[in-house]
């Protein structure tokens, strides 16, 4: 149960017509000042206003990404359960509420639009690549059999892409994190979480080779067909054990050595592959032992791409030499 005087200070904030419209908004995930400003047609500063109330009583959470910031509610402890009772309550039939759901609608739709703009344009690049190693749905597969069905409190999904990942194990934790350099793929990613109704999970811009922001320690991280993309993925991994709960796992997808040098010069690989030995140099220099490897090749094509899983528990802290 809420005690007795953080309860009052709950009710204070929520209890005001625009500042419950905003609860009510957040409810279906994170949503920019200017998305709702748009739906509650007021003024920057006069919903500024109320989302900094709603801050300060802990009932949202602020997120800066540049000149944009973005908030979302508070979903754990106490107060999480508290808000997801009390908006649990309110009349979907509710003339303002009602309004307020069609507007929010017309906003996603708009932003699925741009996202699905931008992956256009990158779709061929990623569609040759995918037909140089085995297929997606069986690597996906292999994924969810590795990591088994125990439900783990806090995920973080390193360089999340499209949020594919975030997708994929919706259903394995509790609340979830996608951290990504790419403006526009953390726009694909927001709206394929909208699409998909994943309001447990946050997307944010942000470097993954040194994240600033100090993440709630996670107890699983995924490491997707990132460490590729860095020239030194001993420090990445590094990075990532830092976020981690001793006893956490990390799980990286990534390809094996090869010699295809195109993938350098025009998909900005900056390595050709990672090797067993590198990976459990790179794992012990973390502090992470190996739990788990699988490999799994393209049988309709010899010279493609072989795709490695390691899954990894963090034991000590890595130290970078």
């Amino acid at each position: 149960m809420a005690e007795f005087g953080n309860l009052i200070k709950i009710l204070k904030a929520a209890g005001e017509v625009t500042r419950l419209r905003l609860l009510a908004l957040l409810a279906a995930g994170e949503l920019s000042v200017k998305d709702l400003t748009d739906i509650l047609d007021q003024s920057q500063p006069r919903v500024s206003r109320h989302l900094k109330l709603l801050s300060e009583a802990g009932l949202v959470t602020r997120n800066a990404e540049g000149a944009w910031v973005f908030y979302r509610l508070v979903d754990a402890g106490e107060t999480g359960k508290l808000l997801h009772s009390f908006l649990g309550q309110l009349e979907d039939r509710d003339e303002v509420i009602a309004a307020d759901r069609s507007a929010l609608a017309k906003i996603l739709d708009a932003n699925q639009k741009q996202a699905d703009a931008y992956f256009a344009k990158v779709a061929q690049s990623w569609d040759d690549l995918r037909k140089l190693h085995v297929a997606e749905s069986a690597v996906e597969t292999a994924i969810l059999r590795m990591l088994g069905t125990q439900k783990v409190n806090r995920l973080l999904d390193f360089g999340t892409g499209t949020g594919r990942m975030l997708e994929l194990l919706k259903d394995i934790y509790s609340f979830g994190v996608g951290i990504d350099s790419s403006p526009e793929m953390i726009a694909v990613a927001r709206a394929k979480m909208s699409a998909a109704k994943i309001s447990h999970a946050q997307i944010k811009l942000g470097d993954i080779s040194g994240v600033e922001v100090a993440e709630p320690e996670a107890n699983l991280l995924i490491l997707h067909q990132v460490l590729h993309y860095f020239s030194d993925p001993g420090r990445i991994l590094i990075e990532a054990q830092r976020q981690l709960v001793t006893g956490g796992r990390i799980l990286v997808v990534d390809f094996a050595p090869h010699d295809l040098e195109f993938l350098r010069e025009h998909n900005a690989h900056q390595r050709l592959g990672l090797s067993e030995k590198n990976m459990a140099a790179w794992a012990t220099a973390a502090g992470l032992h190996l739990e788990k490897f699988e490999s799994y090749a393209n049988e309709n094509q010899a010279d493609g791409l072989v795709v490695c899983l390691w899954l990894f528990t963090k034991t000590q802290e890595g130290k970078i030499s």
